[in-house]
C-alpha cells in the first residue's frame, strides 16, 4: 500500500512536471531559428562610440563577447561619461564604486560589484566567468582578484566628478531622481556575431551619490542582462531597483521565447513595473532586446531613452517608444 508520504511526494513531482510541460511544448525552441547578420546594440547616446569599437570586432568575424568587451572599454575609459568607469560619479562618501556583468552564448556568466579602483570592471567580470567557479565577486574580494589577474589599480575620481560631488554636498546632499540624467545611465550592450551567437554585457558606476554599498541591477544576471542563444538577449538601464524586483531582462527573453517580438517583450516588461509600482511615473527604466534573428526592439517608462544600433549598414541612434508619451 502506498504511504501518504509517497503519495504526496509523487503528487508534487507530477504537478511539477505538468507545470514545466509548456516549456517543452509548441512554444519552446526545439529547432534553432536562423541567426541574423552581425549586429551590435547598446544603450544611451554614448552607445554609438561603443558600437563602433564592437563592430570592428564583428566585421572581422570576431566573437560576440569580444565585441561587447571592446565596446564597453571605450565608454569605461572616457572621463566625460560620468555614469560608467573612469570619471564615474562617486557615492555619497566620495568614492567611485563600479558594477558590471557579462553573459556568453553558452549561458556562462560573470560579474563584479562594489568594486573600487579599476577602470574596466566588465573585463574583470569576464575573468570571473572564465577563471573562477563563481558568477559574482564583490568589494575587496573582487579587487584582490583583479590584481591577481594583472589589472592595474588607479584612482577613478576625476576632478570634474569630484567637483560635482562637493557641490552636491555643499547644497545639502539630498538624493534626487532625474529621469535620463547621468545619475542613472548605465551602458548595456548586446551583440550577434557572424557565427550566429549572442552575448551581452553591462557596466556602470551606479546611481550618482548613492548610499555607500548600494548595488543596483547592473551586475545581476537576469536583471540587467540575460542571454539565451536559442532565443535572444535583453538588457536594462535606469532605476536598477525596479529592474531587480521584476527580474526584467530574464522576463524579456522569456516573453520572446513565447513568441513576442523584442519590442513587444520590452513593452510588457515595462507594464510589469507599472502594474506593481504605484509610483511608476517617478521612475525610469528602459529595456533593449535583440532576437536571435537580429530583430531589435526597446521600450521605456519615460520618454528620452535612446539606444544605438550598428550593422553592415552603419550606425544609428534611435529614440525608444515609452509608456509616457514624449
Amino acid at each position: 500500500m502506498m504511504s501518504r508520504r509517497d503519495f504526496l511526494r509523487r503528487s508534487i513531482i507530477g504537478s511539477a512536471a505538468v507545470g514545466l510541460a509548456p516549456l517543452a511544448g509548441p512554444g519552446a525552441c526545439s529547432a534553432l531559428p536562423p541567426a541574423g547578420p552581425p549586429r551590435i546594440v547598446s544603450t544611451w547616446n554614448f552607445g554609438p562610440k561603443a558600437n563602433s569599437a564592437g563592430w570592428d570586432v564583428l566585421v572581422h568575424a570576431g566573437h560576440a563577447l569580444d565585441a561587447v568587451e571592446a565596446g564597453a572599454k571605450v565608454v569605461e575609459a572616457d572621463p566625460e561619461i560620468h555614469s560608467v568607469g573612469y570619471g564615474g560619479y562617486p557615492d555619497r562618501e566620495g568614492r567611485v564604486t563600479l558594477d558590471a556583468c557579462v553573459m556568453d552564448s553558452d549561458g556562462e556568466a560573470g560579474a563584479v560589484c562594489f568594486l573600487e579602483g579599476f577602470r574596466h570592471p566588465l573585463s574583470i567580470a569576464r575573468k570571473v566567468m572564465t577563471e573562477t567557479p563563481h558568477v559574482m565577486l564583490a568589494g575587496a574580494g573582487a579587487a584582490d582578484f583583479a590584481l591577481a589577474q594583472g589589472f592595474a589599480s588607479e584612482n577613478l575620481l576625476t576632478p570634474d566628478a569630484e567637483a560635482e560631488w562637493r557641490s552636491w554636498m555643499a547644497a545639502g546632499s539630498e538624493y534626487e531622481f532625474a529621469p535620463n540624467a547621468e545619475n542613472h545611465d548605465t551602458i548595456s550592450l548586446l551583440a550577434l556575431d557572424a557565427h550566429g551567437h549572442l552575448a551581452g554585457g553591462c557596466t556602470t558606476s551606479g546611481a550618482r551619490f548613492k548610499m555607500r554599498g548600494r548595488v543596483g541591477d547592473s551586475p545581476i544576471i537576469g536583471s540587467a542582462l540575460f542571454v539565451d542563444d536559442k532565443v535572444g538577449a535583453a538588457c536594462a538601464t535606469g532605476n536598477g531597483e525596479e529592474v531587480i524586483k521584476t527580474a526584467g531582462s530574464a522576463l524579456v527573453v522569456e516573453l520572446m521565447r513565447g513568441g513576442a517580438t523584442p519590442r513587444e517583450a520590452c513593452h510588457e516588461a515595462i507594464e510589469r513595473i507599472v502594474r506593481r509600482n504605484p509610483r511608476w511615473e517617478k521612475v525610469q527604466v528602459g529595456f533593449l532586446a535583440m532576437a536571435r534573428g537580429g530583430e531589435v526592439g526597446a521600450y521605456s517608462v519615460q520618454p528620452g531613452f535612446q539606444f544605438a544600433v550598428h550593422d553592415k549598414d552603419g550606425g544609428k541612434l534611435m529614440d525608444s517608444p515609452s509608456r509616457i508619451p514624449a
